[in-house]
């Protein structure tokens, strides 16, 4: 019997990618950045009503291509390897069912398609994530903000750093499955973003600290059990058996950043001056 479960193998790991997948995407950076580059309430409205239908769009694709790819790839020999595994690796299934399904036209449709998102990906992190380290790091621990000039300068030099790591990575991931790799940013940014996220709309009570300290836990707590997880522990890194069973830790972080944010903005609420406050015998 074909088994499709891949790295979701029990309930508690199909759980756990389910929860970071879905919360994950909602804290996305290039995701959050609809809300800070438009004109208006309105066109943040638009922007997050198209990018959420075009979101939903492509997990509703995700059933027709993986069914139809265990159906037609698994008799399709010119497309698999002579031990049975797909030619290419599993990231290039999608590639081999678009040949099948329409031909030489249709694969073409389908690599363009992929490369221009994968550009499109890569394009906004680097963006969003060059800004946040101007905008709100830099400029944060500077104690006011970077003039022109220096703003740029610091773009560029952010934006060359995060480019290297990205290769970096890359070359490290380069045999893994690309699901993995979505699953695995997803996770990590369900655990550092969205609970701030629901939590600054939603509770009014959210302080600053609160929101510093859950989203410190989240992201430390997730890239570092995502770390110690089969994955990257055993397969990347080669250190023997993991310490952590599973590749998505959202199951665990997700609860505990919302925790964390709830405790410390409780702890560290502003004490309210008794003396400017109009006592009514």
């Amino acid at each position: 019997m074909l088994n499709i479960r891949g790295f979701a193998r029990d309930g508690i790991a199909t759980t756990s990618l389910a929860i970071g997948v879905l919360f994950g995407t909602a804290g996305l950076p290039h995701i959050l950045m609809r809300f800070l580059t438009v004109r208006d309430e309105r066109a943040a409205r638009l922007s997050v009503f198209y990018a959420t239908c075009l979101i939903g769009l492509f997990f509703i694709m995700l059933l027709p291509i993986g069914f139809g790819s265990i159906s037609l790839l698994r008799d399709a020999s010119r497309h698999l390897a002579p031990d049975g595994s797909v030619l290419g690796g599993t990231n290039m299934v999608a590639i081999h069912l678009a040949e099948i399904v329409g031909g030489s036209a249709l694969m073409g449709f389908v690599t363009a398609v992929a490369f221009a998102t994968i550009l499109a990906v890569v394009c906004g992190l680097l963006i969003a994530g060059a800004s946040a380290a101007t905008n709100d790091l830099i400029a944060g621990l500077r104690g006011r903000p970077l003039d022109e000039r220096s703003k740029l300068i610091t773009v560029r030099f952010t934006a060359a750093i995060l480019g290297v790591i990205a290769v970096v990575l890359a070359i490290a991931f380069e045999g893994q499955n690309v699901a993995y790799l979505i699953a695995m940013a997803t996770s990590i940014a369900a655990s550092a973003n969205f609970p701030l996220l629901i939590l600054a709309i939603y509770w009014p009570r959210l302080s600053t600290a609160g929101a510093l300290a859950g989203g410190a836990f989240g992201l430390l707590s997730s890239v570092t059990l995502t770390v110690m997880g089969p994955t990257v522990w055993t397969k990347v890194l080669g250190l023997g058996l993991a310490p952590f069973p599973y590749d998505s830790p959202a199951i665990l972080t997700v609860p505990a950043a919302f925790l964390v944010c709830f405790v410390v903005s409780i702890l560290k609420r502003p004490v309210m001056d008794l003396a400017s406050v109009d006592l009514v015998n």
